[in-house]
């Protein structure tokens, strides 16, 4: 099964020229996708973190804040 906010969200970093925060993030994949929340896209990036497909840091306190880029980025 393809999931489609994975691949939505694995373009979007990857066309980025710098990197975005998961609000960034879930704001522009809620304008094209049905159902996007904070959670899941989250949930999706550290997939694809895990995966090695892209890079993430923690940037914040509490809840705090995640940016992610591409793992071609910065080489």
């Amino acid at each position: 099964m393809v999931d489609q906010l994975a691949l939505a969200a694995l373009k979007l970093i990857n066309r980025a020229n710098s990197p975005l925060e998961t609000k960034e993030i879930q704001n522009a994949l809620a304008k094209r996708l049905t159902g996007v929340t904070r959670t899941k896209v989250f949930y999706r990036l550290s997939n694809l973190r895990g995966e090695g497909k892209i890079k993430g840091k923690f940037v914040g306190p509490g809840k705090g804040v995640w940016i992610w880029w591409s793992a071609r980025a910065f080489k």
